[in-house]
């Protein structure tokens, strides 16, 4: 892989990642259109799902930084339980954690059920992935239309965090944004804006976790050669992310979220067409 190409993936993951207009309908597109193989070792997939992931925790340090701190609390205390059935003490970032966990089963029961036949399905039909964005599109114009919920942590309930699981499941269909989708579907809970923002990036660290991991039992050999340009891809995707979560974050809390609405509409319908007339 050359320098040039590992720079471009890592930006198209990087902001695609985040903004709410699907990474993996863009790379699609992407492939189609300009008639290159987009396809890339999964090391080099690893180390851009490192790269994002980084962006993640640097921009929701303290809401990281106590998940992992709570998780391990949390172990603890169910081993303590199954010992001697001491009480497991609830309070708010200990059911933060737990509402990230909810969130994460229903996405990885539909991950590892659909996801290899999703993506087979559409990374051969364009009108596919524009149908998808269209769909995007509208959750993300819907969203204008959602009164401003006051729930936070302390309010959201154990349904909540599976519904926003589910909808992230299904995110897995190329051209459905899972941040756009998971966002939206934690303001339709009643969940603060900034709040469902900071939730929807929270419970994509398992997810992005489990993608990489997955893809770490398809490591080759060859990939030692092309540590560097690969290298420079991952800290490419990790600036670019940040940015983009940085930007995505202001543009939800000032009601500007639908905007990547009708980028979505605008590049759905060119899928479409371009799908039909290829």
């Amino acid at each position: 892989m050359n320098i040039f190409k590992a720079i471009l993936l890592g930006l198209i993951q990087g902001l695609t990642e985040f903004l709410p207009v699907s990474s993996s309908g863009h790379l699609v597109i992407f492939s189609h259109l300009l008639k290159t193989n987009v396809e890339t070792s999964a090391f080099f997939d690893v180390l851009l799902h490192v790269g994002t992931l980084a962006a993640v925790f640097v921009v929701f340090w303290k809401d990281v930084k106590s998940f992992f701190v709570e998780l391990v609390r949390l172990i603890a205390a169910c081993f303590r339980w199954l010992r001697n059935r001491e009480p497991i003490r609830m309070y708010l970032e200990r059911k933060m954690c737990l509402m990230v966990i909810a969130a994460s089963i229903p996405t990885a029961l539909i991950g590892l059920i659909v996801k290899k036949f999703l993506e087979d399905l559409f990374l051969s039909s364009l009108v596919a992935v524009g149908i998808s964005l269209l769909i995007t599109s509208a959750l993300l114009l819907l969203s204008k239309k959602i009164p401003d919920g006051r729930k936070t942590g302390r309010e959201m309930k154990w349904y909540d965090g599976i519904f926003i699981g589910i909808v992230q499941g299904i995110a897995t269909v190329p051209g459905i944004s899972r941040s756009g989708s998971t966002v939206v579907a934690g303001e339709f809970c009643g969940l603060d804006k900034d709040f469902a923002f900071r939730f929807s990036f929270l419970m994509s660290i398992p997810a992005i976790i489990g993608a990489a991991l997955l893809e770490l039992f398809n490591i080759t050999a060859k990939d030692a050669a092309n540590f560097g340009p690969y290298f420079i891809g991952m800290i490419v995707a990790g600036l670019s992310g940040y940015f983009a979560l940085k930007w995505l974050r202001r543009m939800v809390i000032s009601h500007k979220f639908h905007y990547f609405g009708y980028y979505c509409l605008a590049a759905g319908l060119i899928t479409i067409i371009a799908g039909l007339v290829m």
